[in-house]
């Protein structure tokens, strides 16, 4: 995907600006606004994106403004954002971490303080707030849907965390359970799962947990009474036969 980052795609004003006057914390003259002139202002960056399903774009608006031409920056910048950021598979990720970026040059703007010194021309006119703008109610609907998105992703996380992985009990009917524990004609098995699941396991003959024999059926079927093993328990794909032990319960 091609990517176009483009530096300054809002114009700036045209210059050299005379730099209004006025006092400095270190002395001398204090910076005026590049746009408007007026002090005190001080440097601010603020950042778009525009995505366009294949291409995308990178924005961005930097100088040294003002308190209100700074704000004014920042809200049609965040608007467009709102409105054009969406529309293409990685600015749906890329346009949120923007916003949120630009919450923090909000955050320097307001440190900003108003003009005491006006300039020589009138400053930007912020408008009005972001989400008081038709751009930003818009905005509303692609937020709401990216909210819902995420809240979702998380509740699966949850839930698989919290149900854990299938244990094979035979609840949802014939499972084959443990694969790979081989049985061995005349050995004793036990069944870790319900009938007709099947989880079976090799057990010592002797050991109180041996439940079945495990008969090799000459005739190719099982005596009445006995239980037919999954052919994955034996080593060539033989049906073993599963007998119950006399005194054991199954």
């Amino acid at each position: 995907m091609a990517q176009h980052p483009v530096a300054g795609a809002y114009p700036q004003a045209p210059g050299p600006y005379p730099q209004a006057p006025g006092p400095h914390p270190g002395g001398g003259q204090a910076a005026g606004c590049q746009v408007c002139g007026a002090a005190p202002a001080a440097p601010v960056t603020v950042r778009g994106h525009q995505g366009m399903l294949v291409v995308m774009r990178f924005l961005r608006r930097q100088g040294v403004f003002c308190h209100t031409c700074a704000l004014a920056v920042f809200r049609d910048m965040q608007a467009d954002t709102l409105v054009m950021g969406w529309w293409g598979p990685l600015s749906v990720f890329i346009t949120p971490f923007t916003l949120l970026a630009n919450l923090s040059a909000l955050s320097g703007i307001r440190r900003i303080p108003v003009p005491v010194t006006p300039g020589w021309r009138p400053p930007l006119d912020p408008g009005r707030p972001v989400f008081r703008r038709p751009a930003g109610i818009l905005a509303l609907i692609p937020l709401a849907l990216l909210g819902l998105l995420v809240l979702a992703v998380t509740a699966l996380l949850v839930i698989g965390l919290v149900v854990g992985p299938s244990d094979g009990d035979g609840s949802g009917g014939a499972d084959t359970g443990s694969v790979g524990a081989t049985l061995d004609a005349g050995s004793c098995a036990r069944n870790d799962a319900s009938w007709p699941a099947q989880d079976l396991k090799p057990v010592d003959c002797g050991s109180p947990d041996a439940r079945y024999r495990v008969i090799d059926p000459k005739s190719g079927s099982c005596a009445s009474g006995d239980y037919a093993a999954y052919p994955q328990y034996s080593d060539d794909g033989t049906s073993f036969c599963l007998r119950p032990l006399k005194g054991r319960a199954p």
